[in-house]
């Protein structure tokens, strides 16, 4: 979390909305081999207690995945993010930098038995499945139940219990208002239209 109080962003409906919206990230946990990391799909459970939970599944392979279960761990989401010209400034006399959107958060970790494994892939398939705008969607009864099975005993469903959350909302808060607005510009015209609209609507 950058350590400037300006990027801050408390509204859990909008941290919720952008953990949905993104639906990947990477978990970070120290294990008996070093650091390490995954890469994974993430869903948020919708629990409403203090913290939340979001799920994942690891491969029985991945580094992570033999010692996680029970760990504290790290989750990040990283949302639209753009580089910052100077030139984009009426004073030219500024440094480079990059605004971003990025979520962390920290908690506990605890393997899924095998029907928690099943609902967190069926709710996620879901979930990605009624995005695609033609088609029919897939679901996991189209698959052979043997082969359903081998695939379900290769990989390890977890939840993370959120103990803290830690979001930095980097969209020049600290410029007047103008420059807001030419940095913004500036990201649209070079395609960041996310970061240009997040900054036009979150940064007051």
């Amino acid at each position: 979390m950058h350590p400037n109080a300006a990027f801050r962003h408390d509204d859990r409906e909008l941290l919720e909305a952008l953990i949905d919206e993104i639906g990947f990230g990477m978990v970070f946990a120290t294990t008996p081999d070093g650091p390490r990391v995954a890469h994974i799909p993430l869903l948020w459970t919708g629990a409403k207690a203090p913290g939340g939970a979001v799920q994942f599944h690891l491969s029985r392979g991945n580094a992570l995945a033999k010692f996680i279960d029970g760990m504290t761990a790290l989750a990040v989401i990283n949302g639209p993010e753009g580089y910052v010209s100077p030139r984009w400034y009426s004073d030219p006399a500024q440094v480079p930098t990059w605004n971003y959107v990025t979520l962390e958060l920290e908690g506990r970790v605890r393997r899924m038995d095998q029907d928690g494994l099943v609902a967190l892939l069926e709710d996620l398939t879901a979930r990605q499945e009624d995005r695609i705008a033609e088609g029919k969607v897939w679901t996991m009864d189209k698959l052979p139940a043997d082969k359903l099975r081998g695939l379900l005993a290769a990989i390890v469903g977890f939840e993370m219990e959120i103990l803290a959350w830690r979001p930095t909302f980097k969209l020049s808060q600290n410029k007047p208002a103008e420059e807001r607005e030419r940095v913004a510009a500036g990201l649209e015209a070079e395609g960041s239209s996310a970061m240009a609209q997040l900054m036009r609507n979150l940064a007051r």
